[in-house]
């Protein structure tokens, strides 16, 4: 499979998978979940990881040696790959992977000029309607993907970059007119991506996001199960975000006031409310600190008819 190589995977099952296929070359796993949180372009600086710990350590308890041992590590071990002669990116299609991309693409940009960069990603496979993660593919499916890597050209890489400056600005107006535009791009799956992204600001119906009233819809479709088995269901049921356990365990802590029961899971009045858009919960949900890239969660809000965003300006 060739020599040289530096691989940027998605996470560490990809990165094992990989490496159990005897995939030649290095590895860097990307431990990051840039979708969630405040980010800014400065991908790698000072500032930038003190805004990212920041927001795990607020949010989901990530310890600062964690943090260090878990993602720090490696991303200065990354830095300190300089001698392989190829690039290669192993990112899916879901939101997580693919803002995770783009902002790894703005550090190499800047970072790795003149290395040969080339992509692998996955989402919908031949002959199939279903969409696939890298590490659900089987060994022959693999290979032919690393074979057929999408090689970026300058041209890409500025793309990328110019997208997550805009992910990361205050405002994703711009965003939501300019990521439809690049029909030539080799990012086939960032399109889907963004426009879940631009859905995770607060419904102007009932002021919640399409995830959490996805969250709100399901435990009320599913009353006997527990916990637990709503997390599983949401996993599978909205495989756009790529969210897992955590991320599912902290939204419903976030919408706990919605529930009467969690064993089983059951709606209180007020849920129930709030679900059929009789109550609007964006005053009682509001908060100064909750970000999406750049953008307060709650400075903007979605309009499900004409799938804009509305800027709140008092």
């Amino acid at each position: 499979m060739g020599s040289s190589f530096l691989h940027i995977t998605n996470g560490d099952i990809t990165t094992n998978y990989l490496q159990k296929l005897k995939f030649s070359g290095e590895f860097i796993t990307w431990r990051e979940m840039l979708c969630e949180g405040k980010t800014t372009t400065d991908v790698g600086s000072e500032n930038f990881w003190k805004n990212r710990f920041d927001f795990l350590n607020s949010s989901y308890k990530i310890s600062k040696k964690k943090f260090i041992d878990y993602t720090l590590k490696e991303y200065r071990s990354l830095c300190n790959k300089k001698a392989q002669k190829e690039i290669v990116l192993w990112f899916g299609y879901d939101l997580s992977c693919q803002i995770n991309m783009i902002a790894v693409l703005s550090w190499l940009k800047r970072y790795r000029k003149g290395y040969p960069i080339s992509l692998v990603s996955t989402g919908i496979v031949e002959h199939s309607h279903k969409v696939f993660s890298l590490s659900n593919l089987n060994s022959e499916k693999i290979i032919q993907h690393f074979e057929n890597r999408i090689e970026l050209k300058q041209d890409d890489l500025e793309y990328a970059d110019y997208i997550w400056q805009l992910y990361c600005s205050e405002t994703p107006l711009r965003l939501e007119t300019v990521y439809t535009q690049n029909t030539s791009s080799p990012f086939q799956y960032l399109t889907s991506a963004l426009k879940a992204h631009l859905e995770r600001f607060p419904s102007i119906e009932n002021g919640l996001n399409k995830v959490e009233n996805t969250i709100l819809k399901t435990a009320n479709d599913h009353p006997k199960v527990n916990k637990n088995q709503l997390i599983d269901a949401l996993s599978k049921q909205q495989e756009i975000y790529g969210f897992g356990e955590l991320q599912y365990r902290y939204k419903l802590d976030k919408l706990s006031t919605l529930f009467s029961s969690f064993n089983p899971v059951k709606l209180n009045t007020k849920g129930k409310e709030v679900l059929e858009n009789q109550l609007n919960y964006y005053r009682q949900i509001r908060n100064d600190i909750s970000y999406l890239g750049g953008s307060k969660k709650y400075s903007f809000l979605y309009h499900n008819q004409t799938e804009k965003l509305l800027q709140i300006t008092s």
